[in-house]
């Protein structure tokens, strides 16, 4: 396998992985806009937790990336994942404040 064939899959397995993420994400928070706290949304904490953990033990890398760094010299944001370069540059951001606004509204459904 060719390092351009290693790129591309661990591109196509991080893209996944993000997509996936997406999808607990928005399901998270139309769960807490709704009113509808339910095992789903506790699975969704648990998931998004398992991943900040990996992120923090790999100092805010994800471990893709560090493997991806391997086959690729480029110095673009996206260049181990199939997205446009300023949402994988603003991803984590992106994705903390809406997790944190899920976060608050659960807290707040539950009270």
């Amino acid at each position: 396998m060719t390092d351009r064939s290693k790129l591309v899959t661990i591109k196509i397995i991080h893209t996944a992985i993000w997509i996936f993420f997406n999808i607990v994400i928005f399901y998270m928070l139309y769960a807490v806009t709704l009113g509808e706290i339910n095992i789903w949304l506790w699975i969704g904490f648990g998931l998004i937790g398992i991943e900040a953990i990996v992120l923090l033990i790999f100092k805010f890398f994800c471990p893709l990336t560090l493997i991806a760094r391997k086959y690729s010299e480029s110095q673009n944001d996206n260049f181990d994942i199939y997205l446009p370069n300023w949402l994988a540059r603003y991803t984590k951001v992106i994705y903390t404040l809406l997790v944190f606004v899920i976060l608050c509204l659960a807290i707040y459904r539950i009270i």
